[in-house]
């Protein structure tokens, strides 16, 4: 199924050209010069799969697929998607309604709610996350997971926050050294690092004025940040608390799984990783299995 699927290119000078009347005369050396340059760091489109409606304007509608974290808000519908979640629907649409956001979009049933584990052996074709992969303790074990629920020529479809403008923007990259860590402990729940970092050191969310270049002051009343967030480990007791424990942009992401597939602890390859385009907090990619697309 997946075969079928042409996932366009990172960069494409047609794309540009049309987006962008400044571009229009340059031809494609000068092009591509333009967008190392420049076009990269101004948020320019240079691909459709850029942005998360041309992402999932490309999956097809009768592909086998796993939408993974839907909450009351799917990504994606239709007779052939099946969806995984922590609460079973009747749970989500009730902490929907308690949180105070739109519960009409609930799917009728979420197929899996024992962990990824559980969707072993399924064969779909696409597994789709969006602001999900973030929030895995253990990077490499959902990576795993992931393949084994895969069919063998399957495709992860992601959309990813860029730190850079959003509330993890004065937090550090993931790295290799640190993905490996949390997988060699076989983390089931976040750091304390992490539910510290998340509660105490993140600053606001307006992505555009983080594009330009407005980060707010670096965060500070650390003292009562740092306190909620130690009181509530405790409250946890052990127990997982939902934060961010990765924070990307499309640069370190690919350099890290790139990494980790080369050096055999992903089965995962970026078959694509397309640049944040301007105006938004987030970016796209596909993953492929070794062997597939």
């Amino acid at each position: 199924m997946t075969d079928a699927v042409r996932w366009p290119e990172t960069w494409i000078a047609k794309e540009l050209r049309a987006r962008y009347a400044d571009l229009v005369g340059l031809d494609d050396a000068a092009l591509a010069r333009h967008y190392e340059d420049f076009g990269r760091r101004e948020g320019r489109i240079a691909s459709p799969a850029a942005q998360r409606e041309g992402l999932i304007a490309l999956v097809p509608a009768d592909a086998s697929i796993l939408e993974i974290g839907p909450f009351c808000q799917p990504v994606l519908t239709g007779p052939n998607v099946r969806y995984l979640d922590v609460l079973d629907a009747a749970s989500l649409r009730a902490r929907g309604e308690a949180i105070g956001i739109d519960t009409s979009r609930t799917p009728e049933t979420i197929h899996f709610t024992n962990g990824l584990g559980e969707a072993a052996g399924q064969d779909f074709d696409i597994l789709f996350s969006s602001h999900n992969l973030e929030h895995q303790p253990d990077l490499i074990g959902h990576l795993k997971e992931a393949a084994a629920a895969l069919a063998p020529r399957g495709v992860y479809v992601l959309i990813v926050p860029d730190r850079r403008y959003c509330f993890d923007h004065f937090l550090p990259d993931l790295t290799v050294p640190r993905v490996l860590d949390a997988h060699l402990e076989a983390r089931m729940v976040h750091t304390a690092q992490s539910v510290i970092e998340h509660r105490a050191f993140t600053c606001h969310n307006d992505t555009l004025r983080h594009w330009h270049g407005d980060h707010g002051p670096e965060p500070d009343g650390l003292d009562g940040r740092i306190d909620y967030a130690l009181n509530e480990l405790k409250a946890a007791n052990g127990g997982y608390v939902d934060v961010h424990a990765w924070q990307f942009t499309p640069q370190s992401f690919e350099s890290v799984m790139t990494t980790l597939n080369r050096l055999g602890w992903s089965p995962f390859r970026p078959l694509r990783v397309y640049d944040t385009a301007y105006g938004r907090n987030e970016f796209t990619a596909v993953l492929t299995l070794d062997g597939g697309a």
